[in-house]
């Protein structure tokens, strides 16, 4: 199996324009399953389309901090590269770093190979969720009023079962997605009129029940923290609810959805085939074209 994705050299480059767009873009995660919102968020640069507010969930707030940052392909580029660096995913930062992503490598050596842009990111409201395993409640945390807001992100996409809990000023949290699914309903209590929310799974998804097995490993691994295990125990239920009201949000255009086009069911969330990763991000890309003229009318609608 190729390590790399084999189109990499031809995925995008540059910056976006210094154009903002009132509104806040609100991305679920769903791991590499992700690549689907980078191939999505990179044609909205392309095409001056660059929020002044984001909101993310786990691997929605990594692609989100590049997409605060402006730069157009980092987030294809990294994930279409690195998937099987054995220092971004697997066995060694499970040994080293208590969680199968290599944060570390995310926020360390990668920053040498492909810098980020703070100073861009820092004019932009950007937002990660957490989920307190303490509470089993969502935490928001907002750039400029934390601590650490990559320390929120690394949280964010920290995955519950593999992931040992990381702590963001005083609390202990991992995956936001164990507590919202898709925060479109913070972005509502914001304030914002014009919301798009970028999907990883088609509109016609929706989560099974978890099995006696799963729900078995719940019970044994999280018996200590009651409403942490709750909320991962009936996390179908709430994230099918958010599907059916974003089809109803949508439908009344108080939100503006873009979802695969097809399903994308066969693609893991730890997805290792790069050529199925590759073909994912541009599934995003033609997708996000598709969607630009009535996106456009709907953030010009008043």
């Amino acid at each position: 199996m190729d390590k790399v994705f084999s189109g990499w050299d031809e995925l995008p480059k540059g910056y976006a324009s210094d154009k903002t767009t009132e509104g806040c873009l609100v991305l679920e995660g769903g791991a590499f399953r992700a690549l689907y919102a980078s191939g999505v968020t990179d044609v909205l640069m392309r095409n001056n389309i660059n929020f002044d507010c984001i909101c993310g969930v786990s691997a929605g707030a990594m692609n989100g901090a590049n997409y605060a940052a402006g730069q157009i392909g980092r987030s294809a580029r990294v994930n279409l590269r690195y998937r099987h660096d054995s220092n971004y995913v697997g066995l060694k930062p499970i040994i080293s770093q208590h969680g199968v992503i290599g944060f570390d490598f995310v926020f360390g050596e990668l920053d040498n190979i492909e810098p980020f842009d703070y100073k861009t990111f820092d004019k932009k409201r950007f937002v990660a969720v957490t989920t307190d395993v303490d509470t089993g409640r969502a935490h928001y945390w907002e750039n400029g009023k934390c601590s650490d807001i990559f320390q929120a992100v690394r949280a964010s996409a920290s995955m519950p079962y593999v992931s040992k809990p990381v702590e963001v000023d005083g609390t202990y949290n991992l995956d936001g997605g164990c507590s919202v699914n898709i925060p479109y309903n913070w972005a509502i209590r914001q304030g914002y009129k014009k919301i798009v929310v970028v999907k990883t799974r088609a509109n016609d998804y929706r989560e099974p029940a978890p099995s006696s097995v799963q729900l078995k490993v719940i019970e044994k691994m999280y018996s200590d923290k009651p409403d942490f295990a709750y909320m991962l125990e009936h996390s179908h239920e709430r994230y099918n609810l958010e599907m059916d009201e974003l089809y109803y949000l949508t439908n009344h255009k108080r939100v503006f959805t873009i979802a695969p086009s097809v399903s994308i069911d066969d693609v893991g969330r730890l997805e290792s085939d790069m050529e199925k990763l590759g073909q994912l991000y541009y599934l995003g890309v033609r997708d996000c074209e598709n969607n630009l003229e009535n996106l456009i009318s709907y953030l010009e609608y008043l």
